[in-house]
């Protein structure tokens, strides 16, 4: 400590060999981590930017200290290829200055990383939303924009939206803008049966929505196991085809089936409301998923006070595809197993049927899920539907009204 005392009043060389940033505000040493940093919210790739900062690094070393604005031409003549000062190594070379979006002390550096994915709750392709995130990125530095509001940022984004793909794609991105800081939580419920691929499109949508929390009822069910014991309840400690036969139901094959389902789901189904009661404590939105979320089996309407409840029902209409995708967990989750799946898929479609006629018979939007790519998107636009339906599209409209700032 005394030696860095010393050499920040002496401008003497570091004994450490380290090289000091000097400006107005006074001298720090210079590190690479920082200039990547830097460079990468400015949209620079991180290979690039360790690259650059490498270069500076080593044009500097042997120095005691540098100024900031000879920084910044250093920086822009190595990023830019250009070998000499001679050669044109002005202030001018150097990358595009940040665009802070949001302004004040909640301001960030603009990244089109960000906004590509916040784009994909426009139910767009990924490779769409960077491309549009790009176009965005030049036009800002194009008209040499410093600071952008957010509310602005997201109405740029709706006008490009708009001219690519039109209104219904446009208007979908606005919706969801308006509920990811809402007045209350998002809760979208998964529901289908053993083997539909539930998990799969619950952690995309969460990815492309960036809701943060995803659980499955499954954890629910394996915990509440924990509690009670087989004796006590053991359709719980079955699977959720052969509940019936823990249970000893008698009666005809389908319904006994589902007789053995609905009373296993009956006890998860506490977990799953204090799961739900939980989100809506914390104000923090939630995909839920699992062979538990039964339409009409809990009472959805207290909540809606609370919380945006969203339920849906995942479904494989295509009897193959269960069997092509018990195979592939075979390969993939060798512990899972495949034989018992594959044993008891008259059970899996049974159930199945079921749960497809208390979703229509409860208006529940119903997916087919053909492939996790093509559902996700139908996923994320029954939600942006869901809310559009409950308070209306946001209306993309300036002037920017700075205390909304967000």
């Amino acid at each position: 400590m005394a030696s860095d005392l010393k050499s920040q009043k002496t401008g003497s060389k570091d004994p450490d060999g380290r090289v000091f940033v000097v400006d107005a505000q006074g001298r720090r040493p210079f590190m690479r981590g920082i200039m990547v940093h830097s460079l990468t919210a400015r949209g620079i790739e991180f290979e690039r930017a360790y690259e650059i900062a490498e270069k500076v690094r080593q044009a500097i070393r042997g120095r005691s200290e540098v100024g900031r604005e000879e920084l910044a031409v250093l920086r822009g003549r190595l990023s830019s290829g250009v070998a000499s000062p001679a050669e044109g190594a002005e202030e001018s070379l150097a990358l595009p200055a940040v665009v802070e979006v949001g302004g004040g002390r909640r301001s960030v550096p603009f990244s089109k990383e960000v906004l590509s994915q916040s784009l994909l709750a426009a139910s767009i392709d990924p490779t769409d939303a960077f491309e549009v995130a790009r176009e965005i990125e030049l036009r800002l530095h194009r008209d040499g924009t410093r600071e952008v509001p957010r509310k602005e940022l997201r109405l740029i984004a709706h006008e490009v939206l708009l001219g690519r793909f039109g209104e219904a794609t446009a208007d979908r991105f606005l919706t969801w803008r308006e509920y990811q800081e809402p007045t209350k939580p998002v809760i979208i419920l998964l529901g289908g049966t053993t083997g539909v691929g539930k998990t799969s499109i619950a952690l995309e949508v969460a990815l492309r929505l960036g809701i943060r929390r995803v659980l499955s009822t499954d954890s629910i069910r394996q915990v509440m196991r924990l509690m009670l014991s087989n004796e006590l309840a053991p359709a719980l400690h079955a699977s959720s085809f052969d509940a019936h036969a823990a249970l000893g139901l008698d009666g005809e094959g389908a319904s006994r089936v589902f007789e053995g389902f609905l009373q296993q789901t009956t006890i998860v189904s506490l977990g799953v409301r204090a799961i739900l009661e939980r989100a809506i404590e914390e104000h923090t939105s939630l995909v839920l998923d699992g062979v538990s979320i039964v339409p009409g089996q809990t009472d959805l309407d207290g909540y809606r006070s609370k919380a945006h409840v969203i339920p849906l029902m995942i479904g494989r209409l295509d009897e193959q595809a269960f069997l092509g995708h018990f195979r592939q967990r075979g390969t993939e989750a060798p512990r899972r197993g495949m034989t018992r799946y594959l044993q008891n898929i008259d059970s899996i479609v049974a159930i199945q049927n079921q749960l497809l006629e208390l979703a229509d018979e409860h208006d529940v939007p119903i997916v087919d899920n053909r492939s996790v790519e093509s559902s996700v998107p139908l996923v994320i636009r029954h939600v942006v539907e869901f809310l559009r339906n409950s308070g209306g599209p946001p209306e993309p409209e300036l002037p920017y009204d700075e205390s909304e700032g967000r």
